[in-house]
């Protein structure tokens, strides 16, 4: 055997050790990016059945639903084809949500209504809208929704916000004026009226300010029937009002940087 033929053997073999070696570390990057798919994928799977499940009935529309199914169903179908193996649990969710994606605009909303009567509560929704925010972004960096109706959810999404802070100041305002504390009353009311008044496009809220300035309206004449509002006042509502009414740096964010 020639010094040539060693030579060439000793590289062959160096080259298939370093072939080996990439291979294993390609096949070992592969394990690790599935594995990671998988925690994420379940994670926005959960996160996804609890928006379309828990999400207050009030605010839910069909077509919100809609769009919560077909992220929920999108989600199954890559983890379904991620995992290679049968799921009876992921096939049975994937049939659910393909039959109710298949009757479209006929599409009842189930979900029960849920007042937003206290700051936790109007905590709980808020959070929910950012997860849903989330998603819908998400969604659109995957190429799964369109830009265009990624900025259109975007917007619906934070119509949503405003309602919800609608809903809260005027179901506070309420509450006080059923017990007697017209103070308190005028408080979340006047709350009301600044979060609307401060909107970038205060258009589409015309009908929610003037409902609310006239409830201010009459809390305020309640007040000056009765004593002058006390220090009291301005006690942990307060503070609750001022928690809640701070919008998210979610909102602010488009779709796309």
């Amino acid at each position: 055997m020639t010094p040539l033929i060693i030579t060439l053997m000793v590289l062959a073999g160096i080259v298939l050790l370093i072939a080996i070696g990439y291979l294993n570390y390609v096949n070992e990057n592969k394990k690790v990016e599935r594995a990671r798919s998988l925690v994420e994928l379940n994670d926005r799977l959960r996160r996804c059945s609890e928006l379309s499940e828990t999400f207050p009935g009030q605010l839910m529309t069909p077509a919100l639903k809609l769009l919560l199914v077909r992220l929920e169903l999108n989600v199954i179908k890559r983890l379904i084809q991620l995992e290679r193996r049968n799921n009876p649990g992921l096939q049975e969710r994937e049939t659910e949500l393909q039959a109710m994606l298949d009757q479209g605009d006929k599409l009842v909303v189930s979900n029960p209504p849920a007042p937003i009567q206290t700051e936790a509560k109007a905590k709980d929704v808020r959070f929910l809208l950012e997860a849903m925010h989330g998603q819908v972004t998400r969604a659109a960096h995957d190429g799964f929704l369109q830009t265009t109706e990624a900025k259109y959810w975007i917007r619906e999404i934070r119509n949503l916000l405003v309602i919800l802070h609608v809903e809260f100041f005027n179901n506070l305002g309420q509450q006080a004026m059923a017990n007697g504390q017209p103070g308190q009353a005028r408080l979340a009311f006047e709350r009301g009226v600044q979060y609307l008044r401060n909107q970038a496009e205060p258009a589409p809220w015309k009908g929610h300010l003037a409902a609310m300035e006239k409830q201010l309206e009459r809390a305020n004449a309640m007040v000056l029937d009765n004593i002058a509002p006390t220090e009291g006042d301005n006690n942990e509502l307060t503070e609750g009002l001022k928690v809640v009414e701070a919008d998210a740096e979610w909102k602010k964010k488009a779709i796309y940087d």
